[in-house]
């Protein structure tokens, strides 16, 4: 039961993070190293929910 809420809390910070600060990290770090992250952190998002709402 715990562990659902470690994800969910995961996830409330996943959504809350600046937007801004994003970008920002993003265009520091350059092009191809933001766009890994964003399809790491949706690849993680979709782990999650599978977690979360997968069977056994």
């Amino acid at each position: 039961m715990i562990k659902k809420y470690y994800g969910l809390c995961f996830l409330l910070m996943t959504l809350f993070y600046s937007g801004c600060a994003a970008v920002e990290g993003i265009f520091k770090a350059g092009m191809w190293w933001g766009i890994f992250l964003v399809v790491l952190v949706i690849g993680l998002i979709f782990w999650i929910i599978s977690k979360l709402f997968g069977g056994k």
